[in-house]
């Protein structure tokens, strides 16, 4: 899987070190090969500068040392250059899993992320929150959340504007049920006595797989519509109490992440920094795994200075290369550095989006776990210290590609502009 490697004398160790970059890799270290073709497991790791990674772990240590040696167990290194912490998580898990299957998760200390799972399959639908992904019905889980306590929160919330049940029992309606608290205070239509319709209970039910399904959207074009009407009609004091009943449901709108949709639905592009020169690693998170990275090449690319505000004054071309361009006439034909045409990066971004888009097996319950698992890690991360971009589908049915091309122009160039720093 690694696309480099060389074969380690460990006699003579300072030739082989020699030949290994100074760069953020990947790496494997592999022992010798047994007469029946067996080896032991790898040694797999991830650095920031693999020259000097090795060098502690294959030169010979004079004197008495707590280092780990590995001189003599190693006879052939591999290893992959990468350009971000995101694409070194993501190659190194793919290489664990390879090795050490399911029991990868556990290497990388990786933990499925909190859900608020709505129980659409059930006569009557609920909601509870889990880390446990059915994979069958992707549809009833919506998420993933930072935390088990904000998916908490946020369905605690949610809940307060419905009228679901909040019981956990199979439900055999009767009308001799006691009923519970929550009917007594109007917070539940009941249904464990009948206290409403299975067409009522339903309906309600769907108003809430839509609020989860569209992060409250649905909820607030509704609100919108009534506070307009009554705004026309000139009833300021109902206009006024739908007001307040839109800003709570903005309030608990803000209580769910931007990465938060539902599981089947989930789809993002992540920007990150490449380790080649002027170019950007495209990854596309969908049907439950990564892809890429694909590279969109940053030539000829204006980079905008962000403390220039919307101006372009300070807007600077990337031409660490010289871009081929068309001589004028009477000129001698030859490159010169050119700005890119704003054409020619849609066509570069849709076809780094082709090549990202073809079809795949359906990943292993393992590689959708993992990979979902370093999706929330690295969204989660405090934003400080998370690099690279996110963008995801456009909500516009106008765009024939489904992602918003602009937005993630511009994304590409800020990661290209941190890459510069």
């Amino acid at each position: 899987m690694l696309t480099q490697s060389l074969a380690f004398d460990p006699t003579n160790p300072e030739e082989a070190l020699r030949q290994l970059p100074t760069r953020q890799a990947v790496f494997a270290l592999h022992g010798p090969v047994s007469e029946s073709g067996d080896s032991a497991e790898p040694y797999i790791g991830v650095t920031p500068d693999l020259r000097r990674r090795l060098k502690r772990l294959l030169q010979p240590a004079t004197g008495q040392t707590k280092r780990l040696q590995l001189v003599s167990r190693v006879r052939r290194i591999a290893w992959q250059e990468t350009g971000s912490d995101f694409e070194s998580l993501l190659v190194q898990f793919d290489l664990l899993q390879q090795v050490y299957g399911p029991k990868s998760l556990e290497r990388m200390h990786l933990r499925a992320p909190s859900f608020v799972r709505f129980h659409g399959a059930n006569p009557y639908p609920r909601l509870t929150i889990t880390n446990k992904i059915n994979l069958r019905e992707p549809q009833w889980f919506f998420g993933p959340f930072p935390s088990r306590a904000s998916a908490e929160h946020y369905a605690d919330e949610l809940l307060k504007l419905f009228l679901l049940r909040r019981c956990p029992e199979d439900l055999d309606p009767n009308p001799a049920h006691p009923g519970c608290v929550y009917s007594e205070m109007k917070m539940c239509l009941a249904p464990c006595y009948q206290g409403c319709s299975d067409a009522r209970y339903n309906e309600e039910a769907e108003s809430v797989r839509s609020f989860l399904a569209t992060r409250g959207e649905s909820k607030l074009v509704v609100l919108g519509e009534q506070r307009q009407k009554a705004a026309e009609d000139l009833e300021f004091e109902a206009a006024a109490a739908v007001h307040a009943q839109y800003q709570r449901v903005e309030s608990i709108r803000a209580l769910a992440p931007e990465l938060t949709h539902p599981l089947s639905e989930l789809r993002a592009v992540i920007l990150q920094v490449s380790p080649e020169a002027s170019q950007v690693s495209v990854f596309l998170y969908e049907g439950g795994q990564f892809r890429g990275p694909a590279p969109f090449s940053t030539i000829g690319m204006r980079i905008q200075n962000e403390q220039s505000g919307s101006s372009s004054l300070f807007a600077q071309p990337m031409a660490l290369e010289p871009v081929p361009e068309s001589p004028a006439p009477n000129q001698d034909a030859g490159p010169v550095s050119a700005r890119a045409s704003r054409d020619m990066l849609e066509a570069r971004l849709d076809a780094a989006l082709a090549v990202l888009t073809a079809p795949l097996p359906p990943p292993s319950a393992t590689t959708s776990q993992g990979h979902l698992a370093l999706l929330a890690r690295w969204y989660y991360r405090p934003q400080q210290k998370r690099t690279g971009e996110i963008c995801f589908p456009s909500a516009n049915e106008k765009d024939p590609t489904g992602w918003p091309v602009k937005a993630i122009l511009r994304s590409i160039g800020r990661v290209a502009a941190a890459s510069l720093r």
